[in-house]
């Protein structure tokens, strides 16, 4: 008897092992199943490494990708506009949708498994806007986004260059041969690059004073061209003579940001950058944006002075600047940028809904209310209404030094202060000239093809 009672218990005691067992991968199988189906090396969904089933559209329905048989889009300006967005065929993009979002280009269930038919991966860009930005570049380097502040969707994101995925094997030969055509081709400078920033920072040290200081009242500066600090000269393009806050911001006068920032401090300019989300990576999906920088310098000298300018060894990321300018007109905080839209199934159902976080900023509603105002100011007498037709556009244009010889680099940022057109936009041309001229006309090309009847 003791030994049955011996053997029972052990087959008790396996039995019970071996449904806890059972149990633990039905939940791993549900939990992690998609995960394992997705896995590259399944040949149901992947040949040699690629995705091989599922489309990718624009937010129109236009088809920038399908798994299946490995075609682009037909028009070959929409594929070379979208390829960042897409992705190249060897997957030296990261941030395309061909790998972020190949898991759910499968099509997948824990019933059936993998179907052969895969799902449609819909983006929020509209590729003909992203073509119209990538056509005002006009070739040069830089970069082009614009979001809804309210949704999160982005509806247009371009880098340059950019070539057309279907010549991904011949860019591929270049790069590895050195060929200086073809630098930075497989880099996205919307997301995964920084900048110097130049004027657009001045919105941060304007925060910094509004706060601070109380410089939307009281502040004046007089302008004579150039200041001395600490033995070095800060230089302004010319004399702008008396200044309040909002004529110094409308005239990017740096001699004026200069003695704010030496008023305030390295600490504080820090925290408002910090603050403002432009010194760590913003969050688009999966992704997470290239981090800025800010050097604290030392109290009274000329590289604080420099870096309330937006000068010295300031970093940017152009996504990280989007949603910085979406919080401010969100009066402090916004949706986080997405680029997927929606993911159907081959008989067009909704696979998954997508929604967005919540991005903020640390200044208060006042504070971005103010800003909102000397912004529209920048537009409406410096920077000129008529490009913009009818657009309630709010902007900060920058021409940021990046060094001896080169061109100075072109950034035109903001958004449009409008309950139908809720859209943050950021232009940068890399060794572009002025800012407000240069990116500025690009800005004004892509927003009336967005809002154009």
């Amino acid at each position: 008897m003791k030994k049955l009672s011996g053997r029972t218990w052990f087959v008790l005691l396996f039995t019970i092992l071996l449904a806890a067992g059972t149990l633990i991968l039905l939940g791993m199988y549900v939990v992690h199943g998609r995960d394992w189906a997705s896995f590259s090396a399944n040949r149901h969904l992947y040949t040699d490494g690629r995705i091989a089933t599922g489309s990718i559209t624009d937010r129109n329905g236009l088809l920038l990708f399908d798994g299946e048989t490995g075609d682009y889009a037909q028009d070959g300006a929409i594929r070379t506009a979208t390829l960042h967005a897409v992705g190249d065929e060897y997957g030296n993009i990261i941030t395309g949708a061909k790998l972020l979002f190949s898991d759910r280009m499968g099509s997948y269930n824990p019933i059936t498994g993998v179907s052969e038919t895969g799902n449609t991966v819909s983006l929020t860009i509209d590729a003909e806007l992203c073509q119209t930005a990538y056509e005002a570049l006009a070739g040069r380097s830089g970069a082009v986004g614009v979001y809804n502040y309210e949704t999160g969707e982005i509806l247009c994101m371009v880098s340059s260059p950019s070539f057309d995925p279907y010549d991904s094997e011949e860019v591929l030969a270049g790069v590895n041969a050195g060929e200086s055509r073809y630098d930075g081709v497989y880099l996205n400078h919307f997301l995964s690059a920084t900048f110097t920033p130049g004027s657009i920072f001045k919105v941060v040290t304007a925060a910094a004073a509004i706060e601070r200081l109380g410089a939307l009242e009281d502040f004046t500066y007089t302008c004579t061209g150039s200041m001395t600090v600490a033995g070095n000269q800060i230089t302004c393009p010319s004399a702008h003579g008396s200044l309040d806050l909002a004529s110094a911001l409308a005239n990017s006068c740096n001699g004026a940001f200069a003695e704010l920032a030496l008023e305030l401090g390295g600490d504080v300019l820090y925290g408002y950058a910090e603050a403002a989300g432009l010194l760590e990576g913003v969050t688009v999906d999966s992704l997470t944006s290239a981090a800025g920088r800010f050097e604290i310098a030392p109290d009274n000298s000329s590289e604080l002075a420099w870096s309330g300018v937006g000068q010295s060894t300031n970093l940017v990321n152009p996504c990280a600047e989007l949603v910085l300018m979406g919080c401010i007109a969100g009066e402090g905080s916004a949706s986080e940028p997405t680029l997927l839209h929606s993911v159907t199934s081959s008989i067009g159902l909704p696979v998954k809904g997508v929604s967005a976080g919540t991005a903020s900023i640390g200044w208060s509603e006042e504070t971005c209310q103010a800003l909102k105002a000397l912004m529209r100011n920048n537009v409406l007498t410096h920077y000129g209404q008529e490009p913009f037709g009818d657009l309630a556009v709010c902007a900060k244009s920058g021409t940021a030094e990046v060094g001896s010889g080169l061109e100075p680099h072109a950034w035109f940022v903001g958004f449009l202060d409008d309950p139908s057109n809720p859209y943050a936009f950021v232009v940068l041309v890399e060794n572009g000239g002025s800012g407000s001229t240069v990116a500025g006309s690009i800005a004004a090309t892509v927003l009336n093809e967005l809002c154009g009847d």
